[in-house]
């Protein structure tokens, strides 16, 4: 997943000065990942306990067992997602902030803004007309998993369609400059031979193949990782340390799908939680689309480094003691992983810069999550053991994995790339590598010590709104 993201990026050069040993302020509060989590579990309670709540009540649940299914995985969702959005309106009144791009004072007449909002409604309109004829040319999007995600997209699609309209009416409005690149992609369309800016039609697709990728992605995963947790027998979750710790990290990434999924749909501008750039640079794209199906060189894949292995409980089976210690470490450890991503409450995202994140884990380290995460593979999977083949099978899954946790290397400095033409992520990354323990620890361990960032303009990134 994304470790960072910033704000509008400066267009002309900036010198970052020394870091002060004030953490720079995170555009995101800690209190919007919190409510997300209690709605998520408030939900995940009552779709477990619903016979029990159900007879409580006097209500005839008949033979209907706990709420499971693929409509109450995106009930779930809501339930995550509502108290976000409340949160970040009615107490942190994100819809104020400057980034947003409106005015709300602001109210232009109807006929000022209907050409501008009728242009944008076409690049929308055709944007999403893409990613539809992508979805249904590639086969792989009716397979499998995907397929939910797909037959949910046909639901909410002619909805999507009509609230659009007065949506776009609305907000041109109360826009600051409403002609952005949704307007100069529709410009474009409809009025051939017209100025556009290119380059703000590049930052537009790009921003949305990213929603169109990922959301898709995410909306495969929620049912069954719902499923399962929902309908776990707490018999036998507790019936052994590894079984217990297996359902606390299934339960910890339902919390990382969750609260991301929602960041996924919610790139809205009165949220302020638009996508401000999708990065420019191929290598990022290609390092972080092979982590993802289809693309996927993991699990199955080249770099697959669990052939001929297993996991942890099988290599310290009748161990109880080590159990315990590996599952709670195992447990630490994912619980980092899903902390970072609720830091970033609705504005989770990969491959974007949606506002400086530098509370939570970002206290500690820039990329927590990837940090976090390639420990418990190597924890977890101990690649060195194998059930056959080996030492040379166990070598090999060393060095696979090895390669991927350089996957994970590469996507932080392309991520890094783009963030950085942001003087504000560039302020973070100074204080981080004076103040964050893991940096620091790492210039003590190594001796060297990085020297503070210079910033530079870089016109691919681009202005944001």
């Amino acid at each position: 997943m994304a470790e960072s993201a910033s704000s509008a990026p400066s267009e002309s050069a900036h010198d970052v000065s020394a870091s002060s040993a004030t953490r720079p302020c995170s555009a995101v509060s800690t209190g919007v990942g919190i409510v997300g989590l209690a709605g998520l579990v408030s939900y995940l309670l009552i779709a477990r306990f619903a016979p029990e709540i159900a007879n409580f009540l006097g209500i005839d649940w008949g033979s209907r067992g706990a709420m499971s299914g693929p409509n109450s995985a995106i009930a779930s969702v809501l339930a995550c997602g509502v108290p976000m959005v409340l949160w970040s309106v009615l107490v942190d009144k994100v819809h104020r902030n400057p980034s947003t791009g409106i005015d709300w004072a602001q109210r232009r007449p109807w006929r000022e803004t209907l050409d501008t909002s009728l242009t944008k409604l076409a690049g929308m309109w055709a944007t999403w007309g893409l990613i539809a004829l992508i979805y249904a040319t590639m086969r792989y999007y009716w397979e499998g998993n995907y397929a939910f995600s797909m037959n949910l997209l046909e639901t909410v699609a002619p909805w999507l369609l009509l609230v659009s309209v007065p949506y776009m009416l609305w907000l041109d409005r109360r826009m600051i400059e409403p002609r952005d690149g949704c307007w100069q992609f529709g410009r474009w369309l409809i009025a051939a031979g017209q100025p556009v800016d290119g380059k703000a039609i590049g930052h537009h697709l790009r921003a949305w193949a990213v929603k169109g990728f990922f959301t898709a992605f995410m909306l495969s995963i929620v049912p069954g990782n719902f499923s399962a947790l929902v309908t776990a027998p707490l018999s036998e979750v507790t019936a052994n340390p590894y079984l217990t710790g297996l359902w606390a990290i299934n339960f910890l990434y339902l919390v990382d799908v969750h609260i991301a999924t929602v960041g996924y749909i919610l790139t809205l501008k009165p949220l302020d939680a638009h996508i401000r750039t999708a990065n420019p640079y191929g290598m990022a794209w290609v390092a972080a689309l092979v982590c993802y199906p289809p693309f996927i060189l993991m699990s199955g894949g080249p770099l697959d480094y669990q052939v001929y292995g297993s996991d942890w409980g099988y290599w310290l089976s009748g161990h109880e003691g080590l159990l315990i210690v590996w599952g709670a470490l195992l447990v630490l450890l994912t619980a980092v992983y899903s902390w970072a991503t609720m830091a970033f409450g609705i504005r989770f995202s990969n491959l974007t810069h949606r506002g400086i994140i530098t509370h939570g884990p970002y206290k500690y380290t820039r990329h927590p999550a990837y940090i976090s995460k390639n420990m418990t593979w190597w924890i977890g999977s101990l690649p060195f053991l194998v059930t056959a083949g080996g030492w040379i099978e166990g070598a090999r899954n060393v060095a696979l994995l090895g390669l991927v946790s350089g996957i994970y290397y590469w996507r932080a400095k392309t991520e890094e790339k783009h963030l950085l033409a942001d003087p504000a992520y560039g302020a973070y990354w100074n204080w981080a590598q004076e103040n964050a323990l893991v940096p620091r620890f790492l210039a003590k361990l190594t001796g060297r010590k990085r020297p503070l960032v210079r910033l530079e303009p870089d016109e691919r990134v681009g202005p944001v709104a």
